[in-house]
């Protein structure tokens, strides 16, 4: 009888420990603003705000090696051919930011009144930043609602900025956008919201607010990588010729054909044709092709990606690096070649921009684009980019003033694609890279030829 009572209490308090938490009851409201329900969700949460507060999420910077160096580095000082730099432009693009009140370099990042907990856990739909608010609330926000409805996040949490980094919907990634919502399972199998499912967590498992995973845009000396080996073993094919191909070539090399499969993702952003007396034009997806503010763009769909050896390491231009100006300047990109035994094959996006550097310090700039001054203001570049070396802290330090003489230099940034796995069956097959298939540029890539047909200078077991 006794053993039977304690099995009970067991599973009631097995029971309740599993049953949702009623926030309504916790969170009565109103609530002004975002700090005052941080404030609130603070009395019961406060060491997840401690561990969230240690994550690149809130830092927005993550120590990391590059070759040859440590660094610092992660969308608080990093570099990119998208919107350039935060620094002078934070309201704008710390719209983004997990937080509140992020509007210049003097933010307090140990404030944890500051930390914004609905932005993941918004189960209602209706939570919105003020895109120009520094990361604080849209105004019509009711947060009384939002708070007594908090839950575990959902693509859409993540997607509310993911999907729309760079400034807008697939502009940053090509792999991420508003299509990764609730896909199909065309665009991708493990997202199909009529198949697997999946959440982001499922993937970039999360421990005490660290969430796995690195963008090599931003922290390409990332540590906590993750890949299809977490839930796939290296031999998954039937087929044991297609299984030695796992040596030497990703496994998205031949599952993501293309990407960009909804959404346009922008490709190209030259920022030396802004400032023009031009009509806005745009393309047949009615996406901006020319935008006084920001120059001229190319838009693609369906892009089958670029493929280079990566060996899991990749390098990145730091603010203040010397650049030699008759040659592109790789912002981010993969390390590794035919002959490293760690390398494989992976497909990227490579995102070209033209971007205003010192044409006497040889150095990429950090133009203010947004606000007061901004060039979206004044249409001035020489202002733009003073004031955005000012506002930048890391300039700052290394005594890096704008010298008054800039010009444009073409640039490039690659982003590894992950995401919109396509269904099997529709996978690349052997002729789409060999025989007369153009899929992969061998000669590119270190081979003499089709490693199929000719097997001199073949380091690896691709194609036994």
């Amino acid at each position: 009888m006794k053993t039977f009572t304690a099995l009970a209490v067991l599973l009631m308090l097995s029971s309740s420990a599993q049953a949702a938490f009623n926030h309504k009851d916790a969170l009565q409201g109103p609530f002004a603003n975002g700090p005052e329900v941080t404030t609130q969700c603070l009395t019961c949460h406060k060491e997840h705000a401690e561990d969230f507060m240690k994550s690149s999420h809130w830092t927005w910077e993550l120590e990391q090696e590059l070759p040859g160096r440590t660094v610092k580095r992660g969308k608080k000082n990093s570099i990119n051919n998208f919107c350039v730099s935060i620094s002078g432009n934070e309201p704008r693009c710390t719209s983004c930011h997990a937080g509140y009140g992020w509007k210049d370099s003097t933010f307090d990042f140990k404030d944890m009144t500051k930390v914004d907990c609905l932005v993941c856990h918004d189960t209602t739909g209706t939570y919105m930043k003020d895109p120009a608010g520094a990361g604080e609330v849209f105004g019509k926000v009711d947060l009384a609602r939002v708070a007594q409805n908090v839950g575990a996040p959902v693509r859409d949490n993540c997607g509310s900025c993911h999907f729309y980094g760079g400034g807008g919907d697939a502009v940053k990634h090509g792999d991420l956008d508003s299509s990764m919502s609730y896909p199909d399972r065309e665009t991708d199998v493990h997202m199909d919201t009529d198949g697997n499912d999946f959440q982001c967590q499922e993937c970039h498992v999360t421990e005490k607010h660290q969430i796995s995973g690195n963008a090599m845009g931003v922290s390409p000396g990332g540590e906590t990588k993750i890949g299809c080996v977490n839930c796939h073993d290296d031999a998954p094919h039937q087929n044991k010729k297609l299984n030695t191909h796992t040596a030497t070539v990703a496994c998205q090399t031949c599952h993501i054909p293309t990407f960009a499969k909804v959404e346009p993702t922008k490709m190209r952003w030259d920022w030396s044709a802004a400032g023009q007396d031009l009509k806005d034009t745009t393309d047949e997806n009615g996406k901006h092709t020319f935008n006084k503010k920001k120059g001229s763009f190319i838009w693609q769909k369906d892009v089958p990606p670029q493929y280079a050896w990566f060996n899991g390491n990749a390098d990145a231009y730091m603010a203040g690096d010397k650049i030699d100006p008759t040659k592109t300047v790789k912002l981010a990109y993969p390390l590794g070649n035919i002959n490293d035994p760690k390398a494989k094959i992976y497909p990227f996006k490579v995102h070209t921009g033209k971007q205003i550097y010192d044409t006497e310090l040889n150095i990429l700039l950090t133009p203010k684009t947004y606000g007061e001054g901004g060039y979206w203001d004044k249409f001035d570049w020489d202002l733009a980019a003073k004031l955005g070396m000012e506002a930048n802290p890391t300039m700052v330090e290394k005594g890096l003033k704008y010298s008054g003489k800039h010009g444009f230099v073409e640039t490039e940034m690659w982003w590894r694609i992950n995401h919109m796995v396509t269904p099997k069956d529709k996978a690349l097959q052997c002729n789409d890279c060999h025989n007369k298939g153009e899929r992969l540029d061998w000669k590119a890539l270190g081979y003499d030829g089709d490693p199929m047909k000719n097997r001199k200078g073949v380091k690896h077991t691709t194609a036994e």
